[in-house]
């Protein structure tokens, strides 16, 4: 599934001639093996970070550690900045970012399983979706994955 959207976001950034990188937290890599599958993925996607700690998000995206106190790893101001971090840490010209809870338990905050936050850097600004999905823990993962995709694919066609 993952494949055929990823191809289509990389054919788009190749005729728009932009470069893309991902965070992720919730999906594990999951964002980077789908483009990565792709042939010639490397003219388009700089790279990516598996920020799965809050450590990681704070040193090496840069996303505040205020910030994860605050609201906590599963949030829209921490997606934000965790997709405006991985942009400036590549120097892509987009990027995308997701955290969420893929369960089996919910957050300390009482955010549920499937809570999760879709966010897109771009120079137009960046964007956040909210997300509240439901299935096994794969299976949430997945759609955010796709939720990522979507993102890129909304940003990459908006005026045709």
């Amino acid at each position: 599934m993952h494949d055929s959207i990823a191809a289509q976001v990389l054919a788009l950034c190749r005729e728009r001639r932009l470069t893309l990188s991902a965070a992720e937290s919730i999906t594990g890599g999951l964002i980077a093996k789908c483009i990565t599958d792709v042939p010639g993925a490397s003219q388009v996607f700089l790279g990516g970070v598996v920020s799965y700690t809050n450590e990681v998000k704070n040193h090496v995206l840069g996303v505040p550690s205020s910030l994860l106190e605050a609201y906590g790893a599963v949030s829209e101001p921490v997606a934000r900045a965790m997709a405006m971090g991985v942009r400036v840490l590549t120097g892509s010209d987009l990027a995308v970012a997701v955290t969420g809870l893929a369960g089996p338990d919910g957050d300390d905050r009482g955010n549920p399983v499937g809570t999760v936050f879709a966010a897109l850097s771009a120079p137009e600004g960046v964007f956040v979706r909210r997300l509240a999905l439901s299935g096994d823990r794969e299976h949430i993962r997945a759609l955010t994955a796709r939720h990522a995709f979507d993102l890129l694919i909304n940003q990459l066609t908006e005026g045709e």
